[in-house]
């Protein structure tokens, strides 16, 4: 199957990826320097739940299912 690196319905740490960015950009006060963002992004990727990750890698054989059955149009993913 022949699909672009940087396809997100093929790449779950994309989800990963925002699932971190949102909590930072949820943080009150926000980080102020690049130290406190620094120790929040550890912060947050430590919180970042162990099921979700799991739930993404398990997701795996119906995306690619899913995007040859759409054969490689947008998928809800």
């Amino acid at each position: 199957m022949e699909w672009p690196a940087s396809c997100p319905d093929m790449n779950p740490i994309v989800h990963v990826w925002d699932a971190l960015g949102r909590r930072v950009a949820g943080r009150q006060p926000p980080p102020q320097t690049l130290q406190e963002l620094e120790r929040v992004l550890l912060e947050e990727w430590d919180r970042i739940p162990q099921l979700l990750i799991n739930s993404l890698i398990d997701s795996m054989p119906q995306r690619c299912s899913t995007l040859l059955a759409v054969r490689g149009n947008h998928t809800l993913y």
